[in-house]
């Protein structure tokens, strides 16, 4: 029996928009060929092939990127979720079969992130959803994307500054700046503050591969206010714990400050100088979520995390 070439070409051309969308979402026709395992040249001739379907020119070189044209993202919009359909075919497939009650599911967060923000969620889900194996990934910063990029996890939550053009990133609650000193430190009773009231006093911070210090250094050079750091060190609770010793005073996100705090430590805003942080979940543009991920997600609903007075938002770990 002859085959139709009408329906073999059809489902030929799944193959070139592969090739499109992974080389959007890598950048380059390198990463996109190592993650179809192909050649090169390969992939290069299915974009050349599908321009010449198009008509148009798809892809152009921005620096050492590749990057879309006006048409080029038009036939993004419309190619992604039809390959995403399809290479997440057969999990759906199986998920469909035995349903919500089985699988696991892999998030990454930070510590501060899985200690503060991530507890109702998880105990939402459990709850709802008693079978699916729940693995938390204490990662941050580049750990944890690379996770997401190779696909080791579904999903992140944390905080994120600048969005990488390969992932999607939905911000959910925004937390004030907060400084805090112990009860009796002389700043702890300023009618009013200014940033360069703080130089006096050591600093205990996150190290510096973190976005907490980086954000921390960047204000006080652009308000050209000298400052020093008595102490690095990680982890939101260790540096309540050392501020509240009296070995100095700290700038820490609202998130991590709980009514336990109240006794032991005084806190009060620094939103004049410092920005808000934003806490969301971050996904791989591409990735076809599972059920688990997708129910994950839609509890992350507005107004969850509305703390110290400031409510979730719509629109990624120190």
């Amino acid at each position: 029996m002859a085959t139709n070439p009408r329906f073999a070409y059809k489902g030929d051309r799944l193959k070139p928009l592969r090739a499109f969308c992974q080389t959007v979402r890598l950048g380059s026709v390198s990463r996109a060929a190592e993650a179809l395992f192909l050649s090169q040249p390969a992939v290069t001739l299915q974009l050349q092939a599908l321009e010449r379907e198009m008509g148009t020119r798809l892809l152009e070189r921005s620096g050492r990127r590749l990057v879309m044209t006006r048409e080029g993202e038009a036939l993004y919009e419309l190619a992604r979720p039809l390959v995403e359909g399809f290479e997440g075919l057969d999990v759906a497939f199986r998920e469909r079969i035995r349903g919500m009650d089985a699988g696991e599911l892999n998030v990454a967060a930070g510590s501060s992130t899985i200690l503060y923000l991530l507890p109702p969620i998880v105990e939402a889900f459990r709850a709802a959803h008693p079978e699916v194996r729940l693995n938390l990934h204490n990662v941050t910063g580049a750990s944890g994307l690379e996770l997401l990029r190779s696909d080791a996890v579904d999903l992140a939550v944390g905080s994120m500054l600048d969005v990488p053009a390969d992932l999607d990133y939905a911000p959910l609650a925004r937390f004030e700046p907060m400084l805090i000193t112990p009860p009796d430190h002389p700043l702890a009773h300023r009618k009013t503050l200014d940033l360069q009231d703080l130089s006096p006093y050591g600093l205990i911070l996150p190290p510096q591969r973190l976005t907490t210090y980086r954000m921390v250094d960047l204000v006080f050079q652009r308000h050209r206010v000298p400052y020093t750091v008595a102490l690095e060190v990680g982890g939101w609770e260790v540096i309540k714990q050392y501020v509240a010793m009296g070995l100095g005073i700290s700038i820490v996100t609202a998130i991590c400050l709980t009514e336990a705090d109240h006794a032991r430590l005084a806190s009060r805003s620094l939103s004049a100088w410092f920005p808000e942080r934003s806490y969301g979940v971050v996904v791989r543009k591409g990735k076809y979520l599972s059920p688990q991920a997708r129910a994950f997600n839609a509890l992350f609903r507005p107004g969850l995390f509305s703390r110290a007075g400031h409510d979730a938002t719509g629109h990624s770990e120190r």
